[in-house]
């Protein structure tokens, strides 16, 4: 499966080469450790990388897992740090998004969008039900973000039927009912997130402290079904019309 696109100054497609990879790992350390070095992990061989490049540098790097349906989601990265198995039952296909970066010196929104136009392009052609991953906060200070894990308590929980429950000691669970001030949590909220929530994600009752990726972490998940028409189609717009192979509301029941 190839996904590639030019909009713009940027180029976007998955990884093809080694040194694709190693650059894509050297962008996530950067990222995830404010260094150089490179992060990698068993994971990275089963996934796909995809790949944002301005003026051939490497701006914008994320790895997509296509787990066949909820059967499998045990082999998925949230699935060592969430009991996931109340999705074993789902039968529609699955993907998972991970170590999503953009780099320090890139500010232009339209990259996590041109991310997203590629994600998609990809629902489209692998038809995808259900996608998630563990949306990250920087650093491991809980009270730094207490307005926002207010805010997704009350707000965004996740739904009754797909209860997820830690399967790590080293948790906060998301309270609702408090007080907080809006604009302040989602002003705390990390672009990916915002962007995940403005789509009809939901979130985990809880909050994952990852000291080894010096990040904190909640589980989401966002049905594809549930999106709004009007969002799917300008997700869908963002890849030039040459390069969508199809032209019907696949992201919408």
């Amino acid at each position: 499966m190839t996904i590639a696109f030019t909009v713009g100054q940027y180029d976007v497609r998955f990884s093809v080469t080694p040194e694709d990879l190693t650059a894509c790992q050297s962008l996530r350390h950067l990222c995830f450790f404010f260094e150089d070095g490179i992060d990698a992990d068993r994971f990275d061989p089963l996934c796909r990388h995809l790949m944002v490049h301005k003026a051939g540098e490497l701006v914008a790097t994320c790895r997509l897992m296509l787990p066949t349906s909820g059967a499998s989601i045990d082999m998925s990265y949230a699935a060592q740090r969430y009991d996931l198995s109340s999705l074993e039952p789902y039968q529609g296909r699955m993907l998972e998004i991970g170590r999503f970066c953009i780099a320090p010196t890139t500010s232009d929104p339209d990259v996590l969008r041109l991310c997203w136009g590629a994600i998609a392009q990809l629902v489209d052609l692998s038809d995808i039900g259900f996608i998630f991953g563990c949306t990250s906060f920087e650093g491991t200070d809980l009270e730094k973000y207490r307005q926002a894990f207010e805010l997704l308590a009350d707000s965004y929980g996740p739904p009754a039927y797909f209860p997820i429950e830690s399967a790590s000691n080293d948790c906060e669970d998301l309270e609702s009912g408090l007080i907080y001030d809006r604009k302040v949590a989602v002003g705390q909220l990390p672009a990916l997130l915002r962007s995940y929530l403005s789509l009809g994600a939901w979130v985990s009752d809880h909050a994952v402290v990852d000291r080894e990726m010096n990040t904190i972490h909640v589980f989401t998940g966002l049905e594809v079904e549930k999106i709004p028409a009007s969002k799917a189609q300008a997700l869908r717009s963002i890849v030039p019309v040459e390069r969508n192979p199809l032209a019907e509301n696949a992201w919408v029941a």
